[in-house]
């Protein structure tokens, strides 16, 4: 019987430019040996205090109006009390406010549930750090072959 609980970690390099990284097949690939065609919740976090995840749409300029919004919401400028780094880096450390540093989503028949249009995504605004860690955990229902 697969185990109840399995957890993977994800080493991604995101760069020295902002970006929204679709992760949606890895999280699929995870599943593919966690899940074993169980029904369960995958809980996506990045351990990171400059980062997020998203759910939303990629790949017809929805990620890069993201960007956009957090740039008119979290302007990399010199108003932050938090200070090292990149000059505006403190917003950085405000964005997981915006953009959560986790995602709960549900897993039927050992897939993930997304809606249409929908990916998984990392947010990381932070160009001082282009190394970052996802740890992917399904949680699959107990009793289920």
């Amino acid at each position: 019987m697969p185990d109840a609980f399995t957890t993977r970690v994800l080493n991604l390099a995101t760069g020295s430019a902002e970006r929204v990284a679709d992760i949606t097949g890895d999280c699929e690939s995870f599943l593919r040996e966690a899940a074993a065609g169980r029904d369960g919740l995958l809980n996506v976090f990045v351990p990171h205090a400059t980062a997020g995840i998203a759910v939303i749409e990629t790949g017809a300029g929805s990620d890069d109006d993201l960007l956009a919004a957090l740039h008119t919401l979290l302007p990399a400028d010199d108003r932050w009390q938090h200070r090292h780094g990149t000059p505006g880096h403190g917003r950085d450390h405000v964005l997981p406010a915006l953009v959560p540093p986790h995602a709960t989503l549900p897993v039927i028949g050992g897939r993930l549930e997304l809606g249409t249009w929908q990916s998984v995504c990392l947010v990381d605004t932070n160009r001082d750090n282009a190394n970052r860690q996802v740890r992917l955990s399904f949680l699959g229902g107990v009793g289920e072959a």
